[in-house]
């Protein structure tokens, strides 16, 4: 018990019910050596305050130890699952529309048959993941993903693209919302921004990646028979499968199932959860359809799903159309010289995919960042159609990495933040990246031929979205303040009258405790 303690203060105990609380709890910390977090008792009062003191040191031991065994695969496997997914933009300059025969909308076709089949399959995917077990969904989802990038560059025609293209949707359809989801079983909702985008940072870093992994696999004469863009696919799709294989031996399900941690860090892990889940008895429950519509039909989720949306609009767009963008810039540079343009503004975007979830995380604030970052967006585009010199062009491109590559780490983590329970945290985080990924569909026409080469259409919705994500940011940020205000002067006390444990631990957000955090 040295690490996690019952708090005395008797000025958070003042109903029959919290009485109740402590007392079961002090029953348990006589019976058992282990810390009370793992005896299915709530770790909170009836106002949402943690019962429980766990010792800051050990718990930053803990956190610094699950950093190391868990983020480095997880952000490993997310880099190549989303090199494989964006590297169709570098294989396009190196031929691939030639290769195909691909004409007029025929490429916008191929990426939107993807987002199809990814915005589809996502919430079942992520409801799915809870079910088997993060451990063994997301090295499986892996290993499919890597397979059908790897098939990806044995295809013939456009009709054999397209189908590649929607079976690699399905496959990645858990790989994001999945890892969101499984690293939520691990951290606290305010450490969650950041760890997220310690994976998050992959996707421009794929960017920046692809880049140059395209451009040395192009130095390549031929793989066998195979030549230019297949190459690509065929090695970075041989690499994600491999990656995905080890992860069926690196990651574990949830802190209980660890092998590296021991008896007194599984439970201080477990603690650490359940104090800020007002009401909840367990870190990770059995799935529950009331708490996972819950989580999908929160308000909170609907506007954030929204907000990640339009911020995939121009994050997606960007992978796909950056590569062409930079052509029309620099129309004379050969492809190798055009694939080393695009990772500057990746490495801007992967810097600000670290730096702004790092702030919210030490200063436990999420609406803030968007609130800032948006206005980054914006003033990008407007230089896009305002400004015609190639440089400044491209100088516009460092803005809208830099304002909207954090948006996906902020998304996630600020849905998670305001659920009570392992399956509502399923429910929400699969429908902001559904949404997220609904975006990512939109951004395939965005960018289309007949708009080349100044892209004015796109340009201009690009500037819409980022003017959308500003304005529903700052609503979500006033409205969740106001009710929180409602909760302080007691309009929700009444939800607790006359209910069972269960069915108090079952209120989620209406619980009168409960404190949207923003």
């Amino acid at each position: 018990m040295s690490n996690i303690q019952e708090s005395h203060n008797k000025s958070d105990m003042g109903s029959d019910h919290e009485k109740q609380e402590v007392t079961m709890l002090e029953e348990v910390r006589t019976s058992l050596p282990r810390p009370v977090a793992l005896a299915g008792h709530v770790a909170t009062d009836a106002h949402g305050h943690s019962i429980i003191h766990i010792d800051p040191a050990a718990e930053a031991r803990l956190r610094w130890k699950m950093d190391l065994h868990i983020i480095p695969v997880i952000a490993l496997l997310y880099l190549f699952c989303f090199s494989d997914r964006a590297n169709i933009g570098n294989a396009k300059l190196a031929g691939l529309e030639k290769d195909l025969h691909m004409v007029g909308y025929d490429y916008n076709i191929m990426l939107s048959a993807f987002y199809i089949a990814y915005a589809v399959f996502e919430l079942p995917a992520t409801l799915l993941c809870k079910k088997m077990g993060p451990a063994f969904f997301i090295p499986l989802s892996t290993v499919l993903f890597g397979l059908f990038a790897l098939c990806t560059g044995f295809v013939q025609n456009f009709g054999q693209g397209v189908a590649v293209r929607f079976l690699l949707g399905i496959s990645e359809g858990a790989v994001f919302p999945g890892m969101a989801y499984y690293l939520s079983r691990w951290y606290r909702k305010d450490e969650l921004a950041f760890r997220l985008s310690m994976y998050v940072v992959s996707a421009p870093l794929a960017g920046a990646f692809g880049g140059l992994l395209a451009s040395g696999i192009l130095k390549i004469n031929h793989i066998g028979k195979y030549h230019t863009w297949r190459q690509i696919f065929i090695v970075e799709g041989i690499i994600t499968m491999g990656l995905g294989f080890a992860a069926f031996f690196l990651m574990a399900d949830k802190p209980e199932n660890a092998s590296w941690l021991t008896e007194e860090e599984k439970a201080l892990a477990a603690a650490r959860i359940k104090s800020e889940n007002v009401g909840s008895t367990v870190v990770v429950d059995q799935m529950s359809g009331k708490a996972v519509r819950d989580g999908i039909f929160s308000p909170t989720t609907i506007v954030v799903g929204l907000i990640f949306m339009v911020d995939n609009i121009t994050v997606q767009g960007m992978g796909f159309f950056l590569p062409t963008v930079i052509k029309t810039i620099y129309p004379k540079k050969t492809t190798i010289q055009l694939q080393l343009q695009t990772v500057p503004p990746y490495i801007v975007g992967a810097f600000f995919t670290l730096l702004v979830p790092f702030l919210a995380w030490k200063t436990k604030r999420r609406a803030l960042y968007m609130v800032i970052s948006a206005p980054l967006v914006m003033i990008g585009y407007i230089m896009f159609l305002t400004v015609h010199k190639p440089l400044v062009k491209y100088g516009a491109t460092f803005l809208i990495a830099a304002g909207a590559f954090s948006f996906g780490a902020l998304c996630n983590a600020w849905a998670a933040a305001n659920t009570t329970s392992d399956s509502m945290r399923a429910g929400a985080i699969g429908t902001v990246v559904m949404f997220g990924n609904l975006g990512g569909l939109v951004a395939t026409w965005t960018f289309l031929p007949t708009d080349a080469p100044n892209y004015r259409h796109g340009n201009s919705a690009n500037l819409g979205t980022g003017t959308a994500m500003l304005v529903l940011a700052s609503c979500l940020w006033v409205w969740q303040a106001r009710e929180n205000r409602r909760k302080e002067a007691g309009h929700h006390d009444h939800e607790l009258e006359g209910k069972t444990t269960e069915e108090i631990e079952h209120l989620g957000i209406r619980h009168p405790g409960f404190r949207y955090e923003h």
